[in-house]
């Protein structure tokens, strides 16, 4: 028992402090970055005429599409290592989930490689996703049916 304590007490000592703060900033900065960006599109979209609300689909589509070929080419993960959390929550995260067990494994096959372990990542946030969103919505059917 005292070794395991030791050894605890090492391992405090000598790992590297954890920079919540300037985690935090970038993050903010970055995530906020992302989605000034998809907002430029979107004020873009409405320029050139297209309704408001498929002026937004439009962007969030832009967003996915511009993450899938920045991770394609690297560059995605070289943002993240900088930008930290803040590249993870919006959309581009999420494409970059995708995208990234897809390119790791393509060496593998189509169908062993990429076709089975393309939703690694990502498949708990689809699974879960679609399972609050369907008990949230049962939730809100019964209420309103007895409340409406």
């Amino acid at each position: 028992m005292e070794r395991a304590s030791g050894y605890k007490a090492r391992v405090k000592r000598t790992s590297p402090r954890s920079r919540i703060l300037k985690n935090s900033i970038m993050a903010f900065i970055s995530g906020g970055t992302i989605c000034l960006i998809g907002e430029l599109i979107a004020r873009l979209f409405i320029r050139l005429g297209v309704e408001k609300s498929n002026a937004y689909i439009l962007a969030t589509v832009n967003l996915i599409l511009l993450s899938a070929i920045l991770t394609g080419f690297g560059v995605y993960d070289k943002i993240a290592r900088h930008a930290g959390a803040g590249t993870l929550v919006p959309v581009t995260g999420f494409a970059n989930a995708v995208v990234s067990p897809a390119i790791d494994t393509k060496s593998e096959g189509l169908i062993l490689g990429v076709g089975a372990k393309v939703f690694t990542v990502a498949g708990p946030v689809i699974l879960y996703g679609v399972l609050s969103g369907t008990v949230y919505g049962v939730i809100y059917y019964v209420t309103n049916l007895f409340m409406g």
